[in-house]
C-alpha cells in the first residue's frame, strides 16, 4: 500500500517580518540605482555633459550589474555564501560607490567608473534577496516576491522622490540616498534563516550551463528576457519623457519628477496584485496577461505627450503598476523549477542576461525620439512582451509547469 504524502510543514508567523526586513532593506539599497539619473540636469549642468555622455551614466549602472552578477553566476555566490551577509555587504559597498559620486566626482569620466561600481555591487543584493525570501515562503512566494519587487520599483523610483523634496543641491540628495541604502544592508542582516532554505552549496561551474538545459527554466527565462526589454528602458526614459511634455505646458519641472515617482512607484500595487493572482490562478497566466498590457502601454503612451498631465499621469501609472507586475513571478518560476540548491545561481544567470538585454532597449529608445520622436519612440519596446507572451503560453503547455505555484500554472 502506498505511503500517504507528509503534511505539509506549517508556515512560519515569522515570515512576514522576514518579508518586511528584506522588502524595506532591499528599497533602500536598490535606490542607488537611479541615483545619478535622477538628478542628471543638476549633472548635465554643472559638467557641461551631453546628453549621450549623461544617457552613459545610467547606463553604467545595468553594465555594471551585468559583470557583477556573471562573477557572482560563475563563483555560485548566493549559493557557497550566507545570502544575508553577502546582500548587506554588497549594499553598504554600493552605498559607499555612490557617496563618492556625491564627495569626489567632478566630471564625467569619474563618474562613470563610479556608477558602473555602484551596479556591479548591486549585483549582490537583488538575486540574493529572492533567495532569502524562497527559504522563508512556500506556498505564498509568488506574493512574497511581488512585495519584493514592487519594494524594488519603490527603491528604484525614491531618489526622484528625494530629489523633489529634497535639496536644489544635488550632492545632499545622493548622499542621503547612499546613507539608506547603508542602512537597508543592516536591516537585511536581521533576518535569519527561513525553515525551507537550502543549505550552503559547494562551487560548482557548471551550474551555469546546467541552467540552460533545464527546459522550464529556461522559458521562465525567455519570458523574463522579453520582460526586461522593456521594464529598464521604460524606468530609464519616463522620466525624460514626462518632463519634455510637462515643460510643453510650463509645467513646474518638480511636477515631473513627482510624477516620475508616482509612476515608477505604482509598481507595488501591480506587484503585490499580480502576486495575489499568480498564487491562485496561475503565473504563466498573470505574466502573460501583465505583459499583455504593458506591450499596448508601449504604443499608446507616445500618443498622450501633448494630452492634459493628469491624463497622462493616468495611462503612465498602468503603465507602471503593469511593467513590472510579472517581474516578481518570473523569478518565482525560477526558484520552483531550478535544482534546488543552486537556486540563487539561477536567479543571478536569469537577471544577468536579462538586464544585458536592457542596455540594447535603453540606448535604442534615445535613436527612435530622434527618428520618429516621443509619439512612437516607446513602440521599439513592445516585441519584447509580445515575445515574452508566447514564451509563457509555451511553458503553460509543459509537463514541468505542474510544478509552479503548486500545480497553479
Amino acid at each position: 500500500m502506498a505511503m500517504a504524502p507528509e503534511p505539509p510543514l506549517p508556515e512560519p508567523a515569522t515570515r512576514w517580518r522576514a518579508l518586511a526586513l528584506v522588502a524595506v532593506g532591499e528599497l533602500l539599497a536598490m535606490s542607488v540605482w537611479f541615483s545619478a539619473s535622477a538628478v542628471s540636469p543638476a549633472l548635465k549642468a554643472e559638467w557641461a555633459l551631453s546628453d549621450a555622455a549623461a544617457a552613459g551614466l545610467t547606463l553604467a549602472v545595468p553594465i555594471g550589474f551585468v559583470a557583477g552578477t556573471l562573477v557572482s553566476a560563475f563563483a555560485n555566490l548566493p549559493d557557497v555564501f550566507v545570502p544575508e551577509r553577502l546582500v548587506a555587504v554588497s549594499a553598504g559597498l554600493a552605498a559607499a560607490s555612490n557617496a563618492a559620486l556625491a564627495l569626489f566626482a567632478h566630471g564625467g569620466s569619474g563618474a562613470l567608473a563610479l556608477r558602473f561600481l555602484a551596479g556591479f555591487f548591486l549585483a549582490g543584493v537583488y538575486p540574493p534577496g529572492m533567495k532569502i525570501l524562497a527559504g522563508w515562503f512556500r506556498r505564498e512566494r509568488g506574493l512574497a516576491l511581488g512585495v519584493l519587487i514592487g519594494a524594488l520599483s519603490i527603491g528604484k523610483a525614491f531618489p526622484y522622490l528625494v530629489n523633489a523634496i529634497g535639496s536644489r543641491d544635488w550632492r545632499p540628495n545622493v548622499l542621503a540616498v547612499s546613507a539608506l541604502a547603508a542602512l537597508g544592508g543592516g536591516l537585511v542582516l536581521l533576518v535569519g534563516e527561513g525553515p525551507v532554505a537550502t543549505a550552503p552549496a559547494r562551487f560548482d561551474a557548471s551550474q551555469v550551463a546546467k541552467v540552460f538545459r533545464n527546459r522550464g527554466v529556461k522559458l521562465a527565462d525567455f519570458g523574463y528576457f522579453g520582460h526586461m526589454w522593456e521594464l529598464y528602458a521604460m524606468w530609464t526614459w519616463i522620466p525624460v519623457f514626462l518632463r519634455a511634455a510637462f515643460a510643453t505646458r510650463g509645467a513646474d519641472s518638480r511636477l515631473a519628477e513627482a510624477a516620475t515617482f508616482l509612476v515608477i512607484g505604482s509598481g507595488v500595487v501591480g506587484c503585490v496584485l499580480a502576486g495575489l493572482l499568480a498564487d491562485r490562478v496561475g503565473r504563466t497566466a498573470v505574466t502573460s496577461w501583465a505583459m499583455t498590457i504593458s506591450g499596448t502601454c508601449c504604443l499608446v503612451v507616445g500618443l498622450l505627450f501633448a494630452a492634459p498631465p493628469a491624463v497622462l499621469l493616468a495611462v503612465g501609472a498602468i503603465w507602471g503598476a503593469a511593467v513590472v507586475a510579472d517581474s516578481a513571478q518570473f523569478s518565482a518560476c525560477v526558484t520552483e523549477l531550478a535544482d534546488p540548491p543552486y537556486m540563487g545561481t539561477a536567479l543571478t544567470i536569469q537577471t544577468c542576461i536579462g538586464f544585458l538585454l536592457t542596455t540594447v532597449s535603453i540606448e535604442l529608445v534615445p535613436r527612435a525620439v530622434a527618428a520618429v520622436g516621443w509619439r512612437w519612440a516607446f513602440a521599439v519596446l513592445a516585441p519584447g512582451p509580445a515575445l515574452g507572451v508566447l514564451a509563457m503560453l509555451r511553458l503553460r503547455r509543459l509537463p514541468e509547469a505542474a510544478r509552479i505555484a503548486h500545480g497553479k500554472r
